[in-house]
């Protein structure tokens, strides 16, 4: 049964590696491989010399740090959360509300997102002019240093109710008997959630956090696409528009290939780093 996937693993992930050949090459298409122009390093240095690739490369790891963080605690505190309540009936209405954003795409969530924080009465500005906190409209997504805490948002609001999953199925597993012994002990709900429930989903904390580590230059293409513009544009641009513009755009495909290479290959070092620190703490890892 695992034929099918293996093959498709090795078709569309290992096959294409020799793409990467592109990143040492001044490459052009109209020429064959045996005709293409090798440079070395030239196209990795260029790009730790490129004061935009570091931008970019800050708005990656802001990105991704914020969406890392907010995500990973809202998860789990909204899975304790749901697993504390009683009513059955409630709990899956909060639960199906909250999963419902995540089977919208991004492109009808950023008109979403946009419509909500509009200038032109938009929800957002209306409700913070009649609290009074502000007295004009402000632009949201037309000033970058917003840009990261909307993305945060919206990544929250977009996928909370589907993170939970894994951290409700991982409750389940907690011995009920552990709760029935602490609640004869006198022990409230924060106790037996602090003492039991947080360490009998450790596993699955560290695991996940160490995937998470491991994707840190990931923070994603479509919102960043979908929501930025040319006034937020410092701070929206991560890498994997960076490699879009100079690859597609500008017909820069080595540079491209190095940009993505150079996220890969972090990537692949942050996810073995992250792995290695949990094996010296005695936690559970990947492998």
């Amino acid at each position: 049964m695992s034929v099918p996937f293996l093959i498709w693993l090795f078709i569309f992930k290992y096959v294409p590696l020799w793409g990467w050949t592109i990143a040492f090459q001044d490459y052009k298409p109209a020429k064959g491989f045996s005709d293409q122009k090798w440079v070395g390093l030239e196209h990795f240095g260029f790009l730790f010399q490129d004061k935009h690739f570091l931008l970019v490369l800050r708005n990656t790891l802001a990105m991704s740090f914020i969406n890392l963080v907010l995500g990973f605690f809202t998860a789990i505190i909204l899975a304790l959360l749901l697993n504390e309540l009683r009513k059955v009936m409630f709990k899956r209405v909060v639960q199906t509300i909250s999963y419902l954003p995540h089977f919208i795409s991004w492109v009808v969530a950023a008109s979403i997102i946009t419509t909500v924080l509009s200038a032109d009465g938009g929800v957002i500005n209306e409700i913070l002019m009649w609290l009074g906190f502000i007295d004009e409209p402000i632009l949201w997504l037309g000033k970058g240093e917003y840009f990261w805490g909307i993305l945060g948002a919206s990544e929250v609001w977009k996928n909370v109710g589907w993170n939970t999953i894994i951290y409700l199925t991982a409750i389940t597993s907690v011995d009920p008997s552990l709760y029935e012994a602490a609640e004869i002990d006198g022990a409230g709900r924060f106790k037996r959630i602090w003492h039991i429930t947080l360490p009998g989903i450790k596993p699955v904390i560290v695991i996940l956090m160490i995937m998470n580590i491991g994707n840190l230059l990931e923070s994603g293409f479509e919102p960043q696409y979908l929501l930025g513009n040319g006034m937020n544009i410092d701070f929206s641009e991560n890498l994997d528009i960076f490699v879009l513009k100079y690859g597609i755009q500008m017909g820069n495909f080595s540079l491209s290939i190095a940009a993505g290479m150079f996220k890969t290959v972090v990537s692949f070092i942050l996810l073995f780093t992250a792995n290695g620190i949990a094996k010296k703490l005695g936690e559970d890892r990947l492998f």
